[in-house]
């Protein structure tokens, strides 16, 4: 089967075609940092680093770009409720999403660029839409730029909407020197207090859809395969997006791929309603990788409705995978990766980045090499273990990878060695058959977070998970 997507713009499946062959390009909206990520926030980087790997590991040249909005309204409030500049309010904040990328183990984009560093991009991009007649300057010389949704016939095709169904675009104040009340805000004229730039129609700050079409072409070019984000951003945002960049002449994105939200009973999760769940509070709950697999298991454009038990399921299911790699390398020494990945396992990605289907594989590939350990066929269950490991690479959940292995090393040689004189004194006293003794070591283990597993080549030890 061939890659296919579900498009956003022409409601349906499209089998993949590159611009270029060979390479793939994909944009995606990073965060706005005006406040720490949520694990919604986290979903959409989750999902889409999942894509960047099968893009990849199909052989594509993968040119990542997602950006930060480091300058709007909201991050402007939060900087004036605290006293601080706007910048420390983005700085702060931008590296808090990069610490939980990191940590649930998204690959770095190839370049994350900000808003804030492309204001001569996007005075050229606001030029060429003015040279056109798309764009106006305010008559009242305030510094507002604005785009003619009049202008654009194609206005709307996105989000499949009727432009003479809108209401006012809200993102300038009421009464500003708009010609129709649907247009939008290419660029803010300056207010007191806030930070501006200088342009040709006066100073002021950038629009937000302004700074996607600007960031997206320059590393990108004029055309380029994917735009991804949130299904949230379809209206306004990524229609604003395509209709200005269309405008001016760019052909911008080819396919429009879009998650769905993260719901907590029922309602979106977002900082405003107060429902959001921040990523170290979830790591108390789990470990990264299993918060990973919580956040991928869905299909990406599902909603997915939160719940404590809903993430110790997923964390359960991850530690099944674990703990074959596990016992398969105890029983067969290391093991590595194979060639390919299974077809089954290809097909479900390459139907629209089929994650559930493809972690069915997975685990059917666990079963079956839980039963070839179980029958002492050593071979065979390292054969299903490196099989196993091109997977899980693929998804970013192989729990041998330095990713996830890693951890503290210093820290986990010290325990390992603990643990281990635990266990010689317990197999002592059950070798003088003192099996109270036994039991009660067994017993402080367990208490100090330490499960024994008694298995035909020895006691194992793991750590307790949730």
């Amino acid at each position: 089967m061939s890659l296919r997507f579900y498009d956003t713009s022409a409601r349906q499946v499209r089998e993949f075609t590159p611009i270029r062959e060979g390479c793939a390009s994909l944009y995606l909206c990073g965060a706005t940092v005006q406040a720490p990520p949520h694990i919604g926030h986290i979903r959409s980087g989750v999902n889409f680093d999942i894509l960047r790997r099968w893009l990849t590991h199909l052989g594509y040249e993968v040119t990542f770009c997602r950006n930060v909005t480091d300058i709007d309204d909201k991050i402007i409030k939060v900087a004036a409720d605290e006293g601080v500049p706007w910048w420390q309010v983005s700085e702060r904040n931008q590296r808090a999403f990069t610490w939980a990328y990191d940590s649930l183990g998204c690959l770095p984009p190839t370049v994350e660029p900000r808003a804030t560093g492309h204001v001569p991009e996007m005075i050229e991009l606001m030029q060429r839409l003015i040279d056109v007649g798309h764009a106006y300057p305010s008559e009242d010389g305030c510094g507002d730029v604005y785009f003619n949704v009049g202008s654009y016939s194609a206005y709307g095709e996105l989000s499949n909407q009727r432009p003479d169904q809108l209401v006012e675009a809200a993102d300038t104040d009421s009464g500003r020197d708009k010609r129709d009340p649907r247009d939008f805000a290419l660029w803010k004229g300056a207010k007191p207090g806030e930070p501006t730039w200088d342009t040709p129609w006066g100073r002021g700050r950038p629009g937000w859809h302004l700074e996607c079409s600007a960031m997206a072409t320059k590393y990108l070019g004029p055309s380029f395969d994917i735009h991804g984000g949130g299904l949230d951003l379809v209206f306004p945002h990524h229609e604003n997006e395509q209709a200005q960049s269309r405008a001016a002449g760019d052909g911008f994105a080819r396919y429009w791929l879009h998650n769905g939200m993260l719901a907590v009973g029922g309602e979106k999760m977002s900082k405003s309603v107060g429902n959001s769940l921040r990523i170290p509070q979830m790591l108390e709950k789990v470990r990264a990788v299993e918060l990973r697999y919580y956040l991928g298991q869905a299909h990406y454009r599902s909603t997915i409705d939160y719940s404590d038990a809903a993430l110790q399921e997923a964390a359960s299911a991850y530690q099944r995978i674990e703990g074959f790699l596990t016992r398969a390398v105890e029983v067969s020494g290391p093991v590595g990766h194979a060639l390919d990945v299974p077809a089954e396992f290809a097909e479900a990605l390459n139907d629209d980045l089929g994650v559930s289907q493809a972690l069915a594989v997975v685990h059917g590939y666990v079963r079956e090499g839980n039963t070839a350990l179980a029958s002492g066929s050593k071979e065979r269950a390292a054969e299903l273990a490196t099989e196993l490991r091109t997977m899980l690479d693929v998804l970013g959940l192989d729990p041998l990878s330095p990713q996830w292995a890693s951890g503290d090393q210093g820290l986990s040689e010290v325990v390992d060695a603990l643990v281990a004189v635990a266990l010689e004194q317990r197999q002592a006293a059950r070798g003088r058959k003192d099996y109270a003794a036994a039991d009660a070591i067994r017993d402080q283990l367990i208490e100090a977070g330490v499960v024994v597993e008694d298995t035909p080549q020895g006691p194992r030890w793991d750590l307790r998970r949730g």
